[in-house]
């Protein structure tokens, strides 16, 4: 079966998928495939509307982006895997294990949270959309580029993140909100997952703060809790040391 999605498949041994967050693409993991790719077979994917994958305009809901990630797999031949997302990525993990949680052997969730969107939140996404398409994606990215890495990151982090952002097509990043906006309450499943799982998150996070974390590790029954000091949103790019050491640990334990 043919995949439609962009995507670097790296390395052999047990495949490690991550998903990128928005609005970003699969180089966020440059890092990581470069630690990993000696002893796993790293996957990364530009999800639909991100990087190099072809835009859908209108709504793509996380079951859209889930259904895609499988289909990927499917194409690779790949039946069960480590799956490990970041932020809008961690959610749709979170989604993924829901679909198809029999194929997940281990679950990283970086920089993610797993409650619906409010009603304040839903109107504030679907405004962020209309804006982008309005704009582009350039004042946002100047906006947010010290949420998404602190201020005080290396300036060549700063730098990709912000490319990275600016690069990503507007109908893309607007039908990714729009659909991100009407996801579904994921606390429920947490306390399901029947594999270990990995919680990470930066000290400085400001749009996932350690305390969301926190309430992610309490209820997920196989897991361990990373704070990555020094870091705001973006962990594995900002301290990418100390994320790998956390995710070497962890692929270590559950005997990756």
């Amino acid at each position: 079966m043919a995949t439609f999605l962009a995507y670097d498949d790296k390395g052999a041994g047990t495949p490690l998928v991550l998903i990128h967050g928005h609005p970003f693409d699969r180089s966020m993991w440059a890092p990581q495939t470069a630690a990993f790719a000696g002893s796993h077979r790293v996957i990364t994917p530009d999800l639909r509307g991100y990087g190099a994958s072809p835009v859908t305009e209108g709504v793509v809901p996380l079951s859209m982006f889930a259904e895609d990630i499988a289909q990927l797999l499917d194409s690779l031949d790949v039946d069960r895997f480590v799956l490990g997302g970041l932020s809008m990525g961690g959610q749709i993990a979170m989604e993924c294990y829901r679909l198809f949680g029999e194929r997940i052997r281990g679950l990283i969730l970086a920089d993610t949270f797993p409650t619906a969107e409010t009603p304040a939140g839903k109107q504030g996404r679907r405004d962020l959309a209309d804006r982008l398409l309005r704009e582009g994606m350039k004042g946002y990215a100047d906006e947010v580029l010290h949420k998404m890495v602190a201020p005080y990151a290396e300036q060549d982090v700063a730098a990709h993140v912000h490319r990275m952002m600016t690069a990503t097509n507007p109908e893309g990043a607007a039908a990714a909100l729009r659909g991100r906006a009407e996801r579904p309450d994921y606390r429920d499943l947490l306390t399901r997952v029947t594999v270990p799982s990995l919680v990470v998150v930066g000290r400085d996070d400001a749009y996932t703060p350690v305390c969301d974390a926190e309430a992610m590790h309490a209820a997920l029954p196989q897991s361990t809790l990373k704070v990555i000091e020094s870091a705001a949103h973006m962990p594995n790019l900002e301290r990418p040391a100390e994320f790998n050491a956390a995710l070497a640990d962890y692929l270590v334990r559950i005997g990756d």
